[in-house]
């Protein structure tokens, strides 16, 4: 069983190469190092910051990333649950295909289906009666007027009217989706609703999975402009800037935050 903690500590003292250095090399701060080389996982933002640290900081000591990588999985992750569906007997079945609909096992007919059997008999002749009596001598204009009166209550009790500017679209017309594909080593301070940190202060490496945020706003502070942002599904590069770029992004679009008021996730 492969120790993965162990593994990377041992590794870089081989090397003889401080946490410093490999902070400095992969932009993860150290404290993150640490956790992954004492297996302190809670210290870690989620699963899929975990992986991406822990693959940036194999290569960077020139190990098998992807195995320390499925060992996390194996070992830390929880498994997907898989319903069971359950087992019908097939023996069980084909004894309940074989019997007669509306006998019993004993092969003698139900009650009930002698009933359904009558009730059904009855309706006919109560058709068979209506029908001959509206061609002797009813008037045409009158069952005719009743039918279409019939069809025009159902029609008017199956149509609901959808009123307009509800509430629900409304909300759901101010929620913005946000996603940021890095293609270089980027920080990033995201901010959601209620000052929730998303993103809160981290190196995103260019195999940084994306992830979908939703807000009715966000405050975005970039280190440089190495990035995509798909905000509604719509592409939105950045401008290039020696100093640090920050965003309010909502439904209305996207705006430039001066340095005083860009979020600092600390």
């Amino acid at each position: 069983m492969t120790e993965i903690g162990a593994t990377l500590r041992e590794a870089r003292m081989r090397a003889r190469i401080d946490v410093s250095e490999i902070e400095a090399k992969t932009k993860i701060r150290a404290k993150y190092l640490r956790a992954l080389e004492n297996e302190e996982w809670d210290l870690l933002p989620g699963p899929t910051f975990v992986r991406t640290f822990l693959r940036t900081y194999a290569q960077a000591l020139d190990l098998d990333a992807k195995t320390l990588v499925e060992e996390y999985r194996r070992r830390y992750e929880p498994p997907v649950d898989v319903e069971h569906q359950p087992v019908v007997s097939t023996q069980r079945t084909q004894q309940r295909a074989r019997q007669r609909p509306g006998r019993s096992p004993s092969g003698r007919s139900s009650r009930g289906y002698l009933i359904a059997i009558g009730v059904v008999g009855v309706v006919i002749v109560l058709l068979l009666v209506g029908l001959l009596s509206g061609k002797g001598g009813g008037s045409p204009n009158k069952a005719s007027g009743t039918v279409t009166q019939t069809a025009s209550t159902h029609t008017h009790s199956t149509v609901t009217p959808v009123p307009t500017g509800s509430k629900e679209t409304g909300t759901s017309s101010t929620r913005v989706a946000l996603s940021l594909h890095p293609s270089a080593p980027v920080y990033v301070c995201l901010i959601g609703d209620g000052g929730n940190k998303r993103i809160p202060g981290l190196i995103l490496q260019p195999t940084y999975t994306p992830v979908t945020y939703h807000a009715s706003r966000f405050e975005l502070t970039l280190g440089n402009s190495s990035i995509t942002m798909y905000v509604n599904g719509k592409p939105l590069t950045v401008p290039a800037s020696s100093k640090p770029i920050g965003y309010t992004i909502t439904a209305s679009g996207r705006h430039t935050l001066p340095a005083s008021q860009q979020p600092t996730c600390q």
